[in-house]
């Protein structure tokens, strides 16, 4: 059971930023496994994994098969290049969203 339940706003609108906010949806190129991805900086790469899409990747279903299993820390490099072309095409933007005042950016100009 949790001892710490947030309620403020503030923490609530905190913690949605930090583990929501910004994702953008990608599939690997490669197996077509769907992940939500953040890249907070160069790098800094956030992927947020479904049970499905660890199901689907294809390199992650080979380590699993191998003796003792696949490190959980280990990462997809087919996945990985997917992120880099995506970053590259612009359509996973790089940085925070958050300016030094304390608000999100939504990526429009000061009007």
């Amino acid at each position: 059971m949790a001892y710490i339940v947030p309620t403020r706003p503030e923490t609530l609108a905190d913690r949605a930023l930090y583990t929501e906010s910004r994702l953008v949806e990608l599939a690997c190129q490669e197996c077509q496994a769907r992940v939500s991805v953040r890249k907070n900086s160069e790098h800094h790469t956030s992927i947020q994994w479904t049970q499905e899409a660890v199901a689907t990747c294809a390199v992650f279903d080979e380590l699993n098969g191998q003796e003792g299993g696949r490190p959980v820390h280990t990462s997809c490099p087919r996945l990985e290049a997917t992120i880099e072309y995506a970053v590259h095409e612009g359509l996973v933007p790089v940085g925070s969203g958050v300016d030094p005042l304390g608000t999100e950016q939504n990526g429009a100009g000061d009007e």
